[in-house]
């Protein structure tokens, strides 16, 4: 559903070139997780082996289905189509912008190269962070019957059985509760990593510019002193007044990172949560299969390693 949306409204009708990269994306990054799990020798991601070889296919793929539909958008844009209202138009749009507000300087703007590398992004992190929230969202509701009752009667108040619109959305005061409380012990990324720009004080640390920081936002986001003792339980009650107060520290809280490197992409992911979590509570109640075996492991975001099965009951 979430590779369904993000296709959608960021490349609109190039719809089904988007299936395809996506099929190339997800085995991507298995196969980069084969490497980074390996022992690493220097060098060795220029020997052609087998598995090398294929990272190098499926890049040299992907970027042809990217330059194709940017080439498409850009041929219709000569042709004088009208621009669509999908993230790529706009990407295009905002770029020719700037080239020609600097006296159409190309080295201002972005090259073939970087809108390509945007939409690699758009894809990968476009469903994928929505999809694991929603995953985790659901089987702490099945979990805690109560709060997935609330929950219902909370979208039933706002919707009744109409489909939810925009401001409905913007209503969900409880729905939000949930989500926050979801992205604060499952966020998507366990960990991010950044590179000090210039030398930094940091406590007792010195850093030099360079240095690359790992932080691990999971244990930061469980810590009992800054959540309280009920830290590693689930409890969306905390973000009752907002996120601000609901830690000692605002900067605690980051499951789309934090500062001018925030995720610019969290207000699409969270209502497009919302969204699909307001049909299914509208259209079903939900509980964990016997078969379900709690196992969180990090492909790049933190996935259920054995599925999450569920049983589904119709209303």
């Amino acid at each position: 559903m979430t590779r369904d949306v993000i296709s959608r409204s960021a490349f609109g009708s190039s719809y089904e070139e988007g299936q395809r990269i996506f099929q190339l994306q997800t085995e991507q990054v298995l196969l980069t997780l084969k490497v980074f799990r390996s022992v690493y020798i220097p060098g060795w991601r220029f020997v052609p082996t087998k598995l090398n070889r294929r990272l190098k296919e499926i890049d040299k793929e992907i970027q042809a289905l990217l330059r194709g539909i940017i080439h498409k958008r850009e041929k219709a844009k000569k042709a004088g189509q009208a621009p669509s209202d999908d993230l790529l138009d706009m990407l295009l749009e905002s770029n020719h912008k700037e080239i020609k507000d600097n006296g159409n300087n190309k080295s201002m703007g972005m090259n073939i190269k970087d809108v390509i590398g945007e939409c690699k992004l758009f894809y990968l992190a476009g469903h994928e962070t929505t999809a694991v929230l929603l995953n985790w969202t659901i089987m702490l509701l099945c979990k805690y019957p109560k709060w997935q009752s609330q929950a219902r009667e909370e979208v039933f108040q706002v919707f009744g059985t109409q489909t939810p619109d925009y401001d409905g959305l913007n209503r969900l005061k409880l729905v939000s509760m949930i989500l926050y409380e979801v992205l604060r012990l499952y966020p998507a990324t366990p960990i991010l990593t950044r590179i000090v720009s210039k030398d930094t004080r940091l406590g007792n640390l010195t850093l030099p510019a360079g240095t690359q920081v790992g932080i691990p936002v999971i244990q930061v986001q469980q810590d009992s002193q800054l959540w309280g003792e009920d830290a590693k339980e689930f409890n969306p009650q905390r973000f009752s007044e907002g996120i601000s107060k609901a830690t000692k520290s605002q900067c605690s809280y980051m499951p789309f990172a934090w500062g001018p490197r925030i995720c610019p992409g969290q207000s699409f992911a969270l209502l497009e949560a919302k969204m699909a979590l307001s049909l299914i509570l509208q259209n079903f109640s939900f509980e964990l299969s016997q078969s379900y075996t709690h196992a969180p492991f990090s492909v790049l975001t933190i996935h259920p390693q054995h599925g999450t099965h569920i049983i589904l009951r119709k209303h």
